[in-house]
């Protein structure tokens, strides 16, 4: 890659989870001064991109992945030839699949890499000898298989939440407007914070190994960093990201940030 090349983030969903993603862009980089950081773009256009997993229910018509063409294709003129979302609903295939369609047809260039595709091929290249792998996520993404289905594709075994749990815990943790993620992210509530760690102690109750935060929001409520068992997508499309543009910047697993 040119090294003017620009990494681009395609915020908004949530507002939190862009900033969240550019903040472990700059962790994940070998960089001692301001000058040897990589350049990165966020846009975060909110009222622009409907909720995905509303979509997913039909509750609202409109694709989002129209709109999130639309805001790659922006930072595509900024001159991002890779970007990536840190949403992993964003990336059911009603609506990825539309996005990139989207933007082969209007003849973009600009590289969307995939959130839930990186997050397994972390998880296999780093801890080789986890087999089971439990993801918690909305609804939309639970219900849509998303996880089950790409960690069935890497060979792995997928341990699954019951119904109960992923919707009275883990979404509730995500969207309720009195307490959840969405609605008070900085900080978050212990509300919220206590509902995933129970959802977290299920799945290892269930057998999980290792327990996927696969909704962006979610390491904002318990911090991945303090516990290796946990796997943070945003990180890991963070060094997708690096490896894609610039790998001689990529931090070394472990190394001190």
């Amino acid at each position: 890659m040119k090294q003017e090349s620009i990494i681009g983030v395609i915020g908004g969903m949530g507002p939190y989870a862009g900033l969240d993603l550019v903040h472990k862009i700059f962790d994940e980089t070998l960089a001692a001064t301001d000058q040897e950081h990589v350049p990165v773009a966020l846009l975060s256009y909110s009222p622009r991109i409907q909720d995905r997993s509303a979509f997913i229910f039909g509750a609202i018509q409109e694709n989002p992945g129209y709109a999130i063409a639309g805001v790659a294709a922006a930072l595509e003129t900024l001159g991002a030839s890779v970007a990536g979302m840190p949403c992993n609903s964003a990336h059911m295939p009603p609506i990825f699949d539309v996005t990139r369609q989207r933007l082969r047809d209007g003849g973009h260039t600009i590289r969307l890499l995939h959130l839930v595709d990186e997050t397994i091929q972390h998880v296999r290249s780093t801890l080789p000898h986890v087999k089971r792998v439990g993801p918690l996520s909305t609804l939309g993404t639970f219900r849509t298989g998303l996880y089950e289905k790409a960690i069935k594709a890497a060979g792995l075994f997928p341990v699954m939440p019951t119904e109960t749990v992923q919707a009275d815990l883990v979404h509730r943790a995500i969207y309720d407007t009195q307490f959840g993620i969405k609605a008070h992210s900085a900080p978050v509530t212990a509300r919220a914070s206590a509902m995933v760690r129970d959802a977290i102690d299920h799945l290892r109750t269930r057998g999980a190994e290792v327990v996927i935060l696969g909704c962006t929001e979610l390491p904002m409520a318990v911090s991945p960093d303090d516990d290796p068992t946990l796997i943070d997508p945003a990180r890991a499309l963070a060094r997708a990201l690096l490896r894609e543009t610039y790998p001689h910047k990529l931090r070394p697993l472990g190394a001190a940030r």
